[in-house]
Protein backbone atom coordinates (compact mmCIF):
# COMPACT_ATOMS: atom_id res chain seq x y z
CA UNK A 1 0.00 0.00 0.00
CA UNK A 2 1.30 3.35 -0.96
CA UNK A 3 2.27 6.14 1.70
CA UNK A 4 -0.31 9.11 2.73
CA UNK A 5 1.50 12.29 1.87
CA UNK A 6 1.23 14.53 4.57
CA UNK A 7 3.10 17.57 2.79
CA UNK A 8 6.36 19.27 1.07
CA UNK A 9 8.68 21.62 2.26
CA UNK A 10 11.41 23.51 0.90
CA UNK A 11 14.63 24.49 2.71
CA UNK A 12 18.18 26.00 1.56
CA UNK A 13 20.65 23.97 3.55
CA UNK A 14 24.81 24.51 2.96
CA UNK A 15 26.07 20.85 2.03
CA UNK A 16 27.39 19.15 4.57
CA UNK A 17 26.10 21.08 7.54
CA UNK A 18 22.86 20.52 8.32
CA UNK A 19 22.35 20.26 12.27
CA UNK A 20 19.22 20.82 14.46
CA UNK A 21 19.32 23.83 14.95
CA UNK A 22 17.23 26.91 13.72
CA UNK A 23 16.17 26.81 11.01
CA UNK A 24 16.20 23.01 9.72
CA UNK A 25 15.65 21.82 13.10
CA UNK A 26 11.90 23.43 13.83
CA UNK A 27 10.95 23.72 10.66
CA UNK A 28 11.41 20.11 10.93
CA UNK A 29 10.35 19.15 13.77
CA UNK A 30 6.73 21.30 13.76
CA UNK A 31 5.69 18.36 10.99
CA UNK A 32 7.10 15.49 12.84
CA UNK A 33 9.88 14.52 11.10
CA UNK A 34 12.87 13.13 12.93
CA UNK A 35 15.50 15.99 12.33
CA UNK A 36 18.36 14.03 13.42
CA UNK A 37 17.79 11.29 10.44
CA UNK A 38 17.48 14.20 8.50
CA UNK A 39 20.61 15.50 9.22
CA UNK A 40 22.57 12.53 8.92
CA UNK A 41 20.92 11.60 5.49
CA UNK A 42 21.50 15.14 4.11
CA UNK A 43 25.24 15.09 5.33
CA UNK A 44 25.68 11.66 3.44
CA UNK A 45 24.18 12.84 0.71
CA UNK A 46 26.23 16.15 0.22
CA UNK A 47 29.83 14.73 1.09
CA UNK A 48 30.91 15.03 -1.90
CA UNK A 49 29.41 18.47 -3.40
CA UNK A 50 31.80 21.64 -1.81
CA UNK A 51 31.32 21.96 1.53
CA UNK A 52 28.55 25.40 2.77
CA UNK A 53 27.24 25.40 -0.84
CA UNK A 54 23.92 26.09 -0.13
CA UNK A 55 21.66 23.22 -1.32
CA UNK A 56 17.81 23.80 -2.37
CA UNK A 57 16.32 20.58 -0.68
CA UNK A 58 12.53 19.63 -1.24
CA UNK A 59 11.36 17.30 1.45
CA UNK A 60 7.90 15.43 1.01
CA UNK A 61 6.89 14.12 4.84
CA UNK A 62 4.54 11.03 5.24
CA UNK A 63 1.79 10.27 7.81
CA UNK A 64 3.92 7.57 8.94
CA UNK A 65 6.65 10.49 9.80
CA UNK A 66 9.49 8.86 6.87
CA UNK A 67 10.48 11.42 4.66
CA UNK A 68 11.91 11.84 1.34
CA UNK A 69 14.20 14.40 -0.43
CA UNK A 70 15.28 15.76 -3.56
CA UNK A 71 18.29 17.84 -3.20
CA UNK A 72 18.81 20.56 -6.26
CA UNK A 73 22.13 21.91 -7.43
CA UNK A 74 23.47 25.39 -5.93
CA UNK A 75 21.52 28.28 -7.82
CA UNK A 76 23.58 29.74 -10.51
CA UNK A 77 24.17 33.02 -8.20
CA UNK A 78 26.35 31.36 -6.31
CA UNK A 79 28.35 29.47 -9.20
CA UNK A 80 28.81 33.33 -10.75
CA UNK A 81 29.63 34.74 -7.77
CA UNK A 82 32.41 32.13 -6.96
CA UNK A 83 33.54 32.11 -10.92
CA UNK A 84 33.38 36.05 -10.65
CA UNK A 85 35.05 36.26 -7.03
CA UNK A 86 32.87 38.54 -5.65
CA UNK A 87 30.58 38.43 -2.44
CA UNK A 88 27.79 40.06 -3.81
CA UNK A 89 26.70 41.35 -7.41
CA UNK A 90 26.03 45.06 -7.95
CA UNK A 91 23.83 47.71 -5.51
CA UNK A 92 22.72 49.11 -8.88
CA UNK A 93 22.82 46.01 -11.81
CA UNK A 94 22.06 47.44 -15.24
CA UNK A 95 24.36 50.83 -14.37
CA UNK A 96 27.01 49.54 -12.49
CA UNK A 97 28.82 46.16 -13.04
CA UNK A 98 30.06 44.57 -10.02
CA UNK A 99 32.60 42.28 -12.21
CA UNK A 100 32.79 39.74 -14.87
CA UNK A 101 32.73 36.26 -15.94
CA UNK A 102 33.82 34.92 -19.29
CA UNK A 103 32.40 32.68 -22.10
CA UNK A 104 33.77 29.64 -21.11
CA UNK A 105 33.29 30.29 -17.32
CA UNK A 106 29.81 30.59 -17.95
CA UNK A 107 29.89 27.01 -20.50
CA UNK A 108 30.96 25.33 -17.09
CA UNK A 109 28.25 26.93 -14.65
CA UNK A 110 25.43 26.06 -17.23
CA UNK A 111 27.31 21.95 -17.28
CA UNK A 112 26.92 22.04 -13.78
CA UNK A 113 23.28 23.33 -13.23
CA UNK A 114 22.41 21.21 -16.28
CA UNK A 115 19.97 18.65 -14.56
CA UNK A 116 17.80 21.76 -12.95
CA UNK A 117 17.71 24.12 -16.25
CA UNK A 118 14.47 24.12 -18.04
CA UNK A 119 16.89 24.37 -21.60
CA UNK A 120 17.01 21.70 -24.40
CA UNK A 121 20.90 21.82 -25.39
CA UNK A 122 23.86 24.02 -23.49
CA UNK A 123 23.59 27.02 -25.18
CA UNK A 124 20.06 27.72 -24.20
CA UNK A 125 21.27 26.65 -20.50
CA UNK A 126 24.47 29.42 -20.84
CA UNK A 127 21.74 31.85 -22.27
CA UNK A 128 20.13 31.30 -18.82
CA UNK A 129 22.71 31.69 -16.62
CA UNK A 130 23.97 34.65 -18.72
CA UNK A 131 20.73 36.42 -17.97
CA UNK A 132 21.32 35.51 -13.90
CA UNK A 133 24.78 37.62 -14.01
CA UNK A 134 23.09 40.26 -15.98
CA UNK A 135 20.60 40.76 -13.35
CA UNK A 136 23.76 40.60 -10.61
CA UNK A 137 25.41 43.47 -12.60
CA UNK A 138 28.12 41.23 -13.68
CA UNK A 139 29.54 41.40 -17.59
CA UNK A 140 29.82 38.23 -19.34
CA UNK A 141 33.26 38.33 -21.90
Amino acid sequence: MAKKLAGTMKLQVPAGQANPSPPVGPALGQRGINIMEFCKAFNAKTQDMEPGAPCPTVITYYQDKSFTMDIKTPPASYFIKKAAKLKSGSSTPGRDTAGSITAKQVREIAEAKWKDLNANDVEAGMKIIMGSARSMGIEVK
